[in-house]
């Protein structure tokens, strides 16, 4: 799954986010229920990129037709309307891979799909990845015209030879070019940016964000570069910027996106008001999603209980087992003791935090089960807190890790 996600306040100045429609177990009134939102994953990309953890991989002559995969997704929707039966979509996301890599044709096909299976909120949000080497103007313009109203483009760097060294295809041409069109086709886009790249200065990364900053974005994502596991970076490291390189950099970053009106509202997340990505937010905030797709993953609640699923990873494993009507490799559900640790690990993304009634409300848990844990977070200066919100401090964003992980223990048996 992409890797961006981000939380909804109640304020004129954020996209609406119904706190009353959070979980609270016991009930069976389906308004009771976290909004439940879709994630599409297309599996295939032009090239592995040597950072990526993701489930991509590489479309060449031995990958799947478009028509096979998408009759796949459409027979995974299908076998999971039982599980959501009542509940509309609240925001749509086309991640991957390279979702743009799809044919104007089959993403109409796609979403025709899903507006016969499945309630959309009137003002659904659709979201669609793309790479700047695979956009083309025609096709974006059709991508826009089957309801695609929202882009989220994946930059990483305007500089030439930093596109070089994280392998990807686009060069700085390409990637203005694609901001140009989603200027004209869209009003409201992402741009995605990396920084601590290898062998970058803190100038670097200043003329990138302001080539960003340069045209307009209603939101930018700005992500550290980590070396995950599997990865060829893991394997061949990278020299990357120092600690005290990159805290500058988060410190400049801070400041220079708050000069040009772009709210921080998650930890690697800022936007102009009511641009914030409501899909994303749907996650921080401990909602539901139906995940279809190669490897895709969902959260469903149900009155009393919390399910989580996650699709075969192989793209060819999934579309075998999906000819057997088969789509689900795992699913299990959450346990009580690890509820805690599972919405703070979301919630605390959010620089504003979330309203302090909405654990109780989607884990079915009080408050007070926690209370040590918080109080330990909030001496320690990681943590705000009063009687209507809870959040991370400043310095709680800065090390987001150390904070979520005091709430490990309160997952134990």
């Amino acid at each position: 799954m992409s890797a961006t996600i981000e939380i909804k306040q109640q304020r004129a100045s954020t996209a609406s986010v119904d706190v009353s429609a959070y979980l609270r177990p016991g009930t069976i009134n389906l308004h009771a229920l976290p909004p439940l939102a879709l994630y599409v994953h297309y599996p295939w990309c032009v090239r592995k990129c040597p950072y990526c953890d993701f489930n991509s991989h590489e479309r060449n002559s031995q990958s799947a037709s478009e028509q096979q995969y998408l009759d796949a997704v459409r027979a995974d929707i299908e076998a999971a309307l039982p599980l959501i039966w009542g509940r509309r979509i609240v925001s749509i996301f086309f991640g991957g891979g390279t979702p743009s890599l799809m044919s104007a044709q089959g993403l109409d096909r796609l979403l025709s799909d899903i507006r016969a299976l499945l309630p959309l909120a009137p003002d659904c949000e659709v979201t669609l990845e793309a790479n700047p080497g695979t956009v083309e103007t025609e096709r974006f313009a059709s991508y826009r015209a089957s309801g695609v109203n929202r882009l989220s483009i994946g930059i990483q760097s305007f500089d030439d030879k930093k596109l070089d060294a994280l392998g990807r295809i686009h060069d700085r041409a390409q990637a203005l070019a694609a901001i140009e069109i989603a200027q004209r086709r869209f009003d409201n886009f992402n741009l995605d940016l990396m920084y601590g790249l290898p062998g970058q200065s803190l100038l670097e990364l200043q003329a990138d964000v302001e080539g960003a900053l340069a045209t307009n974005p209603p939101h930018l994502s700005l992500y550290q570069l980590t070396l995950e596991p599997n990865t060829v970076f893991a394997k061949f490291p990278p020299t990357l910027p120092d600690e005290d390189t990159v805290a500058t950099m988060q410190d400049w970053l801070e400041e220079r996106t708050a000069e040009a009106g772009l709210h921080r509202y998650e930890v690697s997340a800022y936007a102009t008001p009511t641009r914030e990505c409501r899909h994303n937010l749907n996650y921080w905030t401990y909602g539901d999603y139906l995940g279809v797709g190669a490897g895709a993953h969902s959260k469903i609640s149900f009155p009393h209980r919390i399910v989580r699923q996650v699709r075969f990873r192989q793209p060819a494993s999934y579309m075998e087992r999906a000819a057997a009507g088969e789509f689900v490799a795992e699913s299990h559900e959450i346990a009580r003791n690890e509820l805690p640790f599972e919405f703070m690990l979301n919630a605390l993304r959010l620089s504003n935090g979330v309203p302090s009634n909405s654990f109780s409300d989607r884990t079915g848990i009080p408050l007070s089960s926690i209370e040590c844990e918080l109080d330990d977070a909030e001496r320690r200066g990681l943590l705000v807190r009063n009687h209507q919100t809870l959040g991370p401090s400043r310095l709680g964003l800065r090390f987001l890790s150390d904070l979520q992980a005091m709430f490990l223990k309160s997952s134990a048996p």
